[in-house]
């Protein structure tokens, strides 16, 4: 078999979770993400940001659910419930926004081995997409 038909191959078989397993630096805010296994989905964790850096200690203020308000930033579950698709893509899954404090449905599609589209929606069609890079 030619190397030329492997490569072929390879390129269009779906992608596995450790394709998006890693830390990522996100579109905005300097943030940097880390996604991990979490049993048979894969989720996410803020591990810094522009705000982090100077502020360590800031808390999920915004969160709509006030009991959840005084819980730190850094470190919190960001990403969740990612399910693989037949076609490597990510989806099912929930992402929050420490902004404004709310949550919502989301897909990850990889673009490859060092970025990955993020996309949120409150519904379908009002979506936000970003595009992540990893860090090394």
């Amino acid at each position: 078999m030619s190397l030329f038909l492997i490569a072929a191959m390879l390129a269009g078989a779906p992608a596995t979770a450790e394709t998006v397993i890693g830390r990522w630096k996100t579109e905005t805010h300097n943030a940097i993400v880390e996604i991990a296994r979490c049993g048979p989905s894969i989720c996410g964790k803020i591990l810094t940001s522009d705000a982090l850096r100077a502020n360590p200690s800031m808390k999920d203020a915004n969160n709509s659910n006030t009991a959840l308000r005084n819980r730190p930033i850094q470190g919190m579950q960001m990403l969740s419930g990612f399910k693989p698709d037949s076609d490597g893509v990510w989806s099912s899954g929930q992402v929050y926004n420490a902004e404004d404090g709310k949550t919502y449905s989301g897909k990850i599609t990889p673009l490859g081995a060092n970025q990955l589209k993020l996309r949120g929606c409150v519904f379908f069609p009002l979506c936000k997409t970003q595009t992540w890079t990893r860090v090394r």
